[in-house]
């Protein structure tokens, strides 16, 4: 069951800011505590010079694999509406993907049916094309999406609700891409302490805006030097600050 399932914990963030786009994902594969790997979550599509596009991708490893190799292979072949490299708009990206995660569930579906495993994939897909705007959806594994918001500009998935409190306190569409890096670090960080299905390596990438192209693309492992240190003032921040909390009036007996 565990090979069938695949990788059902991970977690993935998006962010789409006026000053860019802010991709963070882990790495790690669970099929139980006893079958533990690294595989990557990130990819990062900037073979022409007029777009780059980044999806992040969560759920069933085998299934998310499979929409990515199907892209990978069409993107110089003849029929440029299934290349993410031939449609014209980002919001033709998404329809893209969505449409070849449902081809992939018409193949897998009823064999992972048969077996008791359920459907299981989420992808962040987000870049810009040269003339247009940046943007970011959420693909759901019914192939539908919804797009970030100048309200809600970000999107995660997977193991999500550990690193979401600093996300919702701290990203506005107005944060610089360097804050919202650390941001994402202390969410991460968040999670990781939370669920032993998320660790580092984290991919890191970061795509400033109007530049079709990434100017950051990063491995933080495990002692990376500046994660370490974000880490342990994370910690020794919020026990700071808890300490200093007057106490409730009404619990003291």
């Amino acid at each position: 069951m565990g090979c069938i399932e695949g990788d059902v914990v991970s977690y993935c963030l998006g962010m789409r800011l006026k000053a860019g786009l802010v991709f963070v994902s882990d790495s790690r594969t669970n099929a139980g505590v006893d079958s533990v790997a690294t595989f990557k979550k990130s990819y990062v599509f900037d073979g022409a010079e007029d777009r780059v596009i980044v999806i992040l991708t969560a759920g069933n490893l085998a299934i998310t694999q499979s929409v990515i190799s199907l892209l990978e292979e069409r993107l110089h072949g003849p029929d440029r509406s299934r290349s993410l490299y031939g449609v014209k708009s980002m919001y033709e990206v998404a329809r893209l993907v969505g449409d070849t995660l449902r081809e992939v569930h018409a193949i897998d579906g009823a064999h992972l049916k048969s077996h008791g495993a359920d459907f299981i994939a989420s992808l962040i897909v987000g870049g810009q094309i040269q003339g247009r705007r940046m943007r970011l959806f959420n693909v759901y594994a019914a192939g539908n999406f919804i797009e970030a918001s100048d309200e809600t500009p970000y999107f995660q998935i997977g193991e999500t609700k550990y690193g979401k409190p600093i996300i919702e306190r701290v990203i506005t569409v107005d944060t610089s891409l360097e804050e919202a890096t650390k941001c994402a670090l202390v969410s991460f960080d968040s999670t990781i302490k939370s669920n032993i299905s998320v660790a580092p390596p984290l991919d890191v990438t970061l795509v400033p805006a109007d530049g079709c192209r990434a100017s950051v693309r990063y491995r933080v492992a495990d002692d990376d030097p500046y994660f370490q240190m974000v880490r342990r003032a994370w910690g020794e921040g919020l026990r700071k600050l808890f300490t200093q909390l007057p106490d409730p009036d009404w619990a003291g007996g």
